[in-house]
């Protein structure tokens, strides 16, 4: 009994860990899961649909790292790290993600990515992905061509040397699955406040809907915050209703994230705010 248990459990990590919850833990924070939206069919992108420039009064939060500890059934499991800089004209993002604990003995998880959008627009411009992830080693990079209408995405896998390419349609301006919180906080967060718009990763697109849904005191190991709380899930396509995420900005003009939550069909995922590295 007590070797099926075990085995039981590991089959349950694995699954999680395989289906790359923790490794997109770091790139989203918020949409770890859109990447399996987009991937699982195609969505059509609605007029309503879009992504909105920031307003003349936002502040990036550049040379800042947000760094998270990430819980699945009140274990750890690891760690995730988001940090942006100013890049020319641009914005780049860099997120890390690495298990930990019992989770990187049965699944080990080491990923580092990179993004970047167009500052005065929030339109993603490409997206690279170094992953390791358990036996498997990849590198990925997506660019976006947005007079084209185009993503070209390209892989490889490093330890058979084989590559992939796939070109996919996509509409005027996209955010990623890296930048995609980023957006969210630049928004106007008032209660009652709905936004929609297309996430991409370079496969086909997802439309995602979030809701302001009312303000709340909530405590990590960072501190304590009077936040904003964001749902957010697919507005549309095969896993529209299969999965929810939420998100706690802080209530003030940064909109920092605290904390996010994620329910879906295997179990919950908690990021909690550990500190934020100020460089």
């Amino acid at each position: 009994m007590i070797r099926r248990l075990s085995q039981l459990a590991r089959a349950r990590f694995l699954g999680v860990f395989a289906g790359g919850a923790i490794s997109c833990a770091a790139i989203t924070l918020f949409f770890f899961q859109v990447r399996a939206f987009a991937q699982g069919s195609i969505v059509t992108i609605g007029p309503s649909a879009q992504i909105l420039p920031p307003s003349s009064i936002y502040s990036f939060p550049d040379g800042q790292a947000y760094v998270y500890g990430v819980e699945w059934h009140f274990l750890n499991a690891g760690t995730a790290t988001v940090r942006m800089d100013q890049d020319g004209t641009s914005q780049k993002v860099n997120a890390i993600a690495d298990s930990a604990g019992v989770a990187n003995v049965l699944y080990a998880v080491h990923d580092h990515f990179e993004a970047q959008f167009d500052s005065k627009t929030f339109c993603s411009l490409g997206l690279k992905k170094h992953s390791e992830e358990g036996p498997h080693k990849r590198d990925t990079k997506v660019t976006f061509d947005y007079h084209k209408r185009k993503s070209l995405f390209q892989e490889k896998n490093l330890k058979t040397g084989e590559t992939k390419q796939l070109e996919n349609d996509i509409p005027l301006c996209v955010t990623d699955v890296v930048t995609g919180f980023y957006y969210l906080s630049s928004l106007p967060l008032q209660p009652g406040n709905s936004y929609t718009f297309p996430v991409s990763d370079g496969g086909k697109n997802a439309e995602v809907t979030a809701h302001v849904e009312g303000k709340e005191k909530v405590k990590v190991p960072a501190g304590s915050f009077q936040t904003i709380r964001i749902s957010a899930e697919a507005s549309s396509g095969t896993l529209k209703g299969k999965g929810k995420v939420w998100a706690w900005f802080t209530d003030d003009a940064k909109h920092t994230p605290v904390q996010m939550r994620a329910k879906l069909s295997w179990g919950t995922l908690l990021f909690r705010l550990n500190r934020v590295d100020r460089h």
